[in-house]
Order: structure tokens, then sequence, then C-alpha cells
């Protein structure tokens, strides 16, 4: 079987969920890369471990033979694929289909800030052409997102073909006491919040639950990873509180940089809002063992999450989540609880290499047979159209 996923680029979200088709595919899978990454995310560290990656072709280095690959694959996965470099995905599917071969698409929402742009004449025609108008075909959706299905549910698109997907950092492998040694055991709570500061992540949720921890005499450290246009602000918020040794802030960091972050702290505060598609530090502060407080809006929360089990959700404003990080500092115990829950939510399935095996038994299946089998839970199971979070 040969597959070919096509996307603007690859990046350390992406490679080993690539590796691990790769390894069972050999020559028979290859990633296309429409577009050189952006200079802010090559800054980032994204870029590293790109170069060299034997399954990576470039369209804008050889279209011509991408687009042959494209087109004759057995299987083709369409992500995001920038602008300007190729022609419109949804006749490459159309060709296909001509030639009675399958493909998926891979999507995050299509209404971030509110269901209500669907009311859109033209954004219903641009639907139906990209998406709805394959309804009935050998065409499938992979979510990446708990809210995408339900976008897609709007414009009639994908009826009992879409499925649970999303991103794979690495997955590191730990002994329970492996793990246990990791954490910095201070007498004081260690929390750590990941991302670019930008205001639909919501940083400064850090510095005022740090303020009420302060005020109710906690003993803690929130570490702040990550840089942005808020970055200044929220620096300035901790001054003005004079909570300068309660927090450390270590600017852009690279991805293994934040991973041992990670490791060495108990809590990962997740605090982005409704417009933030996935949240790829979720996977990985769950992978470290953290107990990790999130915003239910956020598209991978209701995917990785249970609450009380795994995590701790919020799904309302600061104060929902200001209690349940209240709650946890209070309760080592639970602490611990939810973070061996949450490794272990990573370590047994959502891992790039048990999608993978998911996702080479789901094309197998789509392409011999034609049918669609979705998993029995976790990356490739169906996606519901109603799920908890945020309502539109």
């Amino acid at each position: 079987m040969t597959i070919t996923f096509v996307s603007n680029y690859i990046n350390h979200h992406q490679i080993p969920f690539s590796n691990a088709c790769y390894e069972s595919l050999g020559e028979g899978y290859r990633f296309i890369q429409t577009e050189p990454m952006e200079e802010e995310r090559v800054a980032m560290g994204w870029g590293k471990g790109v170069d060299g990656l034997p399954y990576v072709e470039y369209l804008y280095e050889d279209g011509p033979a991408c687009r042959k690959r494209m087109l004759e694959s057995d299987l083709a996965v369409f992500g995001w694929t920038g602008q300007g470099n190729l022609p419109d995905v949804s006749e490459i599917i159309q060709k296909r289909l001509e030639n009675g071969k399958p493909s998926l698409r891979v999507s995050e929402r299509l209404y971030r800030e509110g269901q209500w742009k669907a009311v859109s004449p033209r954004g219903l025609v641009q639907k139906y052409k990209d998406h709805t108008r394959f309804r009935n075909r050998p065409v499938g959706l992979l979510c990446a997102g708990a809210y995408v299905a339900s976008d897609f549910h709007i414009v009639r698109a994908y009826p009992d073909k879409m499925f649970r997907f999303g991103y794979f950092p690495e997955t590191r492998k730990y002994t329970e006491e492996g793990l246990a040694a990791k954490k910095i055991r201070d007498g004081k709570v260690h929390m750590v919040w990941a991302g670019r500061f930008l205001p639909l992540k919501h940083p400064e949720y850090a510095v005022r639950v740090g303020e009420e921890l302060y005020r109710e005499g906690h003993k803690f450290h929130i570490h702040m990873v990550g840089s942005g246009e808020l970055e200044e602000t929220v620096r300035g918020q901790v001054r003005e509180k004079g909570l300068e040794d309660m927090f450390t802030f270590y600017g852009y960091t690279e991805p293994a940089g934040v991973r041992e972050i990670m490791e060495k702290c108990q809590i990962h505060l997740f605090t982005s809002n409704h417009l933030e598609g996935w949240g790829a530090v979720v996977n990985e502060a769950m992978n470290s063992g953290c107990a990790v407080v999130a915003n239910a809006e956020a598209g991978a929360v209701p995917f990785l999450l249970r609450h009380g089990e795994n995590g701790l959700v919020y799904r309302k404003e600061y104060g929902d989540f200001a209690a349940q990080v209240k709650k946890l500092a209070a309760d080592p115990d639970m602490v611990w609880r939810l973070g061996r829950a949450a490794y272990e939510t990573i370590a047994k399935g959502w891992n790039a290499e048990h999608a993978a095996a998911e996702f080479l038994r789901f094309g197998r299946e789509l392409v011999e047979t034609g049918r669609m089998v979705p998993a029995a839970e976790g990356p490739f199971s169906a996606a519901p159209v109603k799920v908890y979070g945020r309502k539109f």
C-alpha cells in the first residue's frame, strides 16, 4: 500500500507519526511539504530534526513528481496545504475518485470564532465545493480537535465518516519511579505554563492564580515557557504583584527544553480558549506525568482528558480555572494520581505508534473494501458531533 500525506510543513508534532508510518511502509509512505516553515516557527525550534527525513518531499522543489504521487497513491491524506503552491485540493480528490482512489482530509475547526459564521452564503458555497459534495463518496475526515465534527456537521459534510485524530509529539517512556524522580521535591508545588504569549492563550491567568495562591499561603513556583506579544505585559504583572520569587520566565525554548521543564513540574496549566485548534502541549505535559488543568474549549482537551480521572477540566472562565488549580495545590495525592493516569493515557493510546498502527489498519480497509471502519477508542475512533465544552 502506498500513502501520501500532504501538509504545509512537517514539524515535531508530526514527525513521530510519520516515522511510525515510514517504519511500516518504507518507500510506500511519503510526506509532501507544500511550503517552507515560517521564520517564527524556525526560531522556536520547530524545524529541528526535519532535515534528512527520508520520506519528505517538497512540492515547491519538485512539483510534477509530488502531484503525480498525490494522484497515484493508494491513499492520499490532505491537511492544511498553505497558499499558492498546490492546485485546488478538492479537484485533486475529484481526479482521484475518477480513478477509484479514496482520500482523507485532516482539519481543525471551521468556525473557531462561532458557528454563526456558517450562515454566510459565500462560505457555504465554498464548503460545498471543498467538502460537502464528497458526502457520499469514499472521502473521510480526520478531526484534529473535538469540535471539528460539529462544524462539519453543520455543512452536512462527511456523515458517519468523521474520526478522532490530532497531533502526536514524541512519546517518552518512563517507569513510575523514574518519572517520580524527575519531579522537583522542595516542598513547593511546581507548575508549568507553556506556549506563545497570545491573547487566546491567556498567560495572565497564571499570574492571577499565582497571586491568589500566594495570598492563601500556598508554597508554589510557576514556570512560564515561551514568548510572544504579551510576554512583557505578563512579566510586568508579576513585578507589580511582588511575585518575582514565585515565577521563572524562560523565553522561547526548543521543544526538548520544554519537555525537560514539564518533567520537573507536577502541574500543567493550559489556559487556551476556543480559538486553540488542538494544543499539543497538553499531549506533552500528560506524557511528562503532569496533572493538567485545562480549558474544555481547546480542541485536544475533550479527546485527551477525563475530568477527575486523568486531569481537571474547567468549562467556564477564570474562576473555575482558579478553583481547579487550588484544589490540586492543596492535594498532592490527587496531583500524583492524575499525573500518573495522564501518562498512561498517552503511553497506551494517544501516541504516534498506536495512531499510526490504527491509521494503517484503517487505510488498508478503506483501500481494499471501500469501508471506513473506526477504532473502538482513541485515534481513528468515531468523532462525536456533540461534545462538552463551549456552547455556540
